[in-house]
């Protein structure tokens, strides 16, 4: 055995090591974009600063954090009841947004695909932290028996690369999706207005209910608040929040619908005039 063997052995055992780890980083990257955008939600002003908080935290991660992360979250067993209500702690008046994002696996196929990640941890482990001690890279034999071992490493991660491919394509094309219909007139009514497509309405978010609050802030007496005036200040400054936009024939009618405030007659510059407030939680 000559030097120049030996050193050209080396350099080649490196040169597979080096791209080995580079697709590693390629996968972890990939993985942290899945756990950062599969969902999100907070109020809408704050969604960017939530998005950036979401890829700080993740740029610190482990690989083997990242994969316990996905599991439960992102990847789930079919039939799993993962929903949570994101908005149940959110203030009524403040516009909340939601959106997650999920892989529905059959049993089997969720542990055979956790166990596959958890391979992947490990085999990342071993390059990063063991494969010197692992392979003797001071000899012939052991510069080969090291070669074999990184070729065969490179397969198994070009193996597993193109699982989270799929899954990143699946979520882009989710997103777009989702971005279509938010700049939709209908994707408008649901994110402003709680009007839904098929004409019910979620009351708590709805932009008329929004605007009644508003007007009793602004025009309220002892708490109470006249209906006729409410509705016409709201026609001047928000002239699109209108009950028959809800599916209402008069201002009465939204406020019984809605279920969030109180309605009661009350003397009103000497005349009997139907008055409102909010609701107390």
């Amino acid at each position: 055995m000559n030097d120049e063997d030996l050193q050209a052995q080396q350099r080649e055992v490196q040169r597979l090591l080096g791209r080995c780890l580079l697709r590693l980083q390629q996968y972890e990257r990939l993985m942290k974009g899945i756990v950062v955008h599969h969902d999100i939600s907070g109020p809408a002003d704050e969604l960017e600063s939530i998005r950036a908080a979401r890829v700080n935290d993740a740029s610190t991660k482990t690989l083997g954090t990242l994969v316990g992360r996905l599991f439960g979250s992102c990847v789930v067993t079919e039939g799993a009841d993962t929903a949570a209500d994101d908005t149940a702690s959110a203030p009524v008046d403040v516009i909340h947004f939601a959106m997650r994002m999920q892989l529905s696996l059959s049993a089997e196929d969720y542990v055979r695909t956790q166990n596959d990640l958890r391979e992947l941890v490990q085999l990342r482990n071993n390059l990063v932290h063991h494969f010197i001690d692992q392979h003797d890279l001071w000899s012939i034999d052991g510069c080969r028996a090291a070669h074999d071992a990184l070729v065969a490493a490179c397969e198994r991660i070009g193996k597993h690369f193109e699982q989270p491919r799929g899954w990143v394509r699946h979520m882009d094309q989710a997103r777009q999706l989702s971005a279509e219909f938010l700049q939709s007139d209908a994707g408008y009514d649901v994110v402003f207005n709680g009007i839904f497509p098929d004409g019910t309405v979620n009351w708590p978010a709805a932009g008329i209910v929004r605007a009644l609050r508003e007007a009793a802030n602004a025009l309220a007496v002892d708490g109470w608040t006249p209906v006729a005036a409410a509705g016409r200040w709201i026609t001047e400054r928000s002239p699109e929040q209108q009950p028959k936009k809800y599916g209402c024939a008069s201002w009465r009618q939204v406020l019984h619908e809605s279920r969030l405030f109180e309605l009661r007659y009350r003397d009103v510059d000497g005349q009997r005039a139907a008055c409102y407030r909010v609701r107390a939680e």
